[in-house]
């Protein structure tokens, strides 16, 4: 008796998932004015700056362009899978993917999207060893965002190969039946 209006609750619930994808818009949001400050600042100093600062300049946009793709994925796929599905008919510029990816997909692009933006950070942090003052560059500091980049990127190897023997395991067990 109590069983089917518990399942339409849990059913329903879903839908509290939709303040935090548009939560996330916000932050994308976020992410666009502080797109634009940086290439404010990039284009103010673009005739003094030095070649390195340039790229560090470019860096930080790209970084800004990873994380604003990484929310757009989120939102999309999370709301897709989780909440509701999106009907792309009628929108012949709709990406394919975005109704396309399946949780482990969604797994597998957050996590490159984590490890590029890692990398972007290492870079970074590279670029500044030549420009930086005697005395202040912190060879821990880089040791360590050495170790959490190689831990991003073998975190994703071991996400593909177990998402790889899932859908192996799934593609067998429906073979058998």
């Amino acid at each position: 008796m109590l069983e089917k209006p518990i399942e339409k609750t849990i059913f329903f619930s879903r839908w509290l998932m939709v303040p935090f994808y548009l939560g996330l818009l916000v932050s994308l949001a976020v992410l666009v004015v502080t797109f634009v400050k940086e290439l404010g600042h990039l284009l103010a100093h673009a005739f003094d700056a030095t070649e390195a600062d340039i790229i560090l300049g470019v860096l930080a946009l790209i970084d800004l362009s990873l994380a604003a793709n990484l929310v757009l994925i989120v939102v999309f796929s999370g709301y897709e899978n989780f909440v509701s599905k999106i009907d792309a008919t009628g929108h012949p510029d709709w990406p394919d993917w975005m109704t396309k990816v399946d949780f482990p997909g969604l797994k597998q692009k957050l996590m490159a999207s984590i490890v590029a933006i890692s990398a972007i950070q290492l870079l970074k942090a590279f670029m500044h060893i030549d420009t930086s003052a005697a005395g202040t560059f912190n060879s821990e500091s880089l040791m360590w965002l050495v170790i959490v980049h190689m831990v991003f990127v073998v975190s994703g190897v071991i996400l593909a190969w177990t998402d790889a023997i899932g859908s192996k395991g799934h593609g067998d067990a429906g073979d058998a039946h």
